[in-house]
Formats: structure tokens, sequence, C-alpha cells
């Protein structure tokens, strides 16, 4: 089974996560998941952070391909540090894998002892069905190459939203930036550019903004 971890700090062995010398962060997700507009906002905050860096947009196989397939996978990939960097990297140090597709379509290249970082509450029968994967590869042992952060991100954004009234679909659009919350938090980047980013895209609608 893989490596389950508490956090940031069995990745980096508590070491300081806002200068490092060259991490690269893989967003993968469903073309509907916002894994560009998590990637851009991940983007900004590094560069204000002063951050040298490197990305890589990579759109699905296929236009409109139904939701949970390995053809419809989109992922963003961010090399970023305190040295000179020239290109998006080869091998993440951390993936984010919103569904099992995102999973199995990039997990391959993560390097060996990376951190897999998943939504659990994708991992049902039906998309672990579309992924083509038979058994649930957070459980099977098939992971053990890499550690794993593994908990059900949907069912957090839905109850960290909850105050707001929002109904259920338009809730779960929140979980890429509550995604990206974490990511923000575990690199030690600032947030304020994130919240004037929401306040102003979504100035005509307030309360999905502080949602």
């Amino acid at each position: 089974m893989a490596t389950l971890v508490d956090g940031p700090d069995a990745l980096t062995g508590g070491k300081d996560t806002s200068n490092p010398e060259a991490v690269v962060v893989r967003f993968a997700g469903d073309s509907g998941d916002g894994m560009q507009l998590t990637g851009g906002q991940f983007t900004l905050s590094t560069a204000l952070a002063g951050n040298d860096l490197a990305t890589f947009p990579d759109f699905p196989a296929e236009i409109r391909a139904p939701q949970g397939t390995l053809f419809g996978v989109s992922a963003f990939q961010i090399n970023f540090g305190s040295t000179e960097i020239d290109t998006a990297g080869d091998q993440p140090d951390v993936l984010v894998a919103m569904n099992p597709a995102a999973l199995k379509t990039n997990v391959g290249a993560l390097k060996v002892g990376g951190l897999i970082i998943a939504d659990t509450g994708e991992f049902n029968k039906r998309n672990l069905e579309k992924a083509k994967y038979e058994v649930n590869p957070l459980e099977d042992g098939s992971l053990e190459e890499w550690q794993l952060l593994a908990f059900a991100i949907s069912a957090l954004t839905l109850e960290a939203v909850k105050p707001f009234g929002l109904g259920n679909k338009e809730a779960l659009r929140c979980k890429n930036m509550w995604t990206l919350g974490l990511a923000l938090w575990m690199f030690d980047r600032d947030r304020q550019p994130l919240i004037d980013w929401l306040n102003a895209k979504f100035a005509k609608n307030p309360v999905l903004a502080e949602a």
C-alpha cells in the first residue's frame, strides 16, 4: 500500500517550502474541473513570491469527452524554484489527481517517492470503470512507490461552502479552489492575489466569490 502522509512535511522533510530549489507540481482532473484555472492562479501566486518558473498546460485529447474518461483529462504542470528554471520539468514531485482517470494518465510520470493528492470521493465504481481500473488503486497497493495524501476533497468542499447556500452542482464547482488553497498552503503562498481575483471575477455574484 502507498505510504499515507499527514501533510507536506512528509514530502519535504520539514524544509522550508516557500523557497524550494526546484519543485514540479502537476494538477490533473476532468476537463470540467478547472485545472487550467487552478494552475494559472497557482502560477500567479508563485511568480509574486519571486520564484522563477515554467509551465505546461496539457489539454484533453478529445473536445467534450465524456466526464471521467481517460480522453477527457486536463492537466497543468508548473516547475518553480529559487534557481533558474528553463523547462516545465519532466517528472512531477507532486501530482494532484481529481479523479481516477487523472491518476491513471499521469501517475506514470511521477517521481518515485513523490506525493499523490487524490480526491477519494471521486474514486467510486463508475469512475473507476471509466478509467479502466478493476480495483481502487488507492487501496490495492499499486501506488506503493509513492506517498499518498487521499481524502474526500468533494465532501470537504461541500461542507466548507454550506453556509453560503449554494446548490450541490454550484458548490462542487468550488472544489478546484479548495484544492488550490491546499497547494498554496503547502508551499506557503500568499492567498491574497487569489482572493482579489475571485472578488473581481465574481463581482456580480459576491456569494460565489466568498464561497
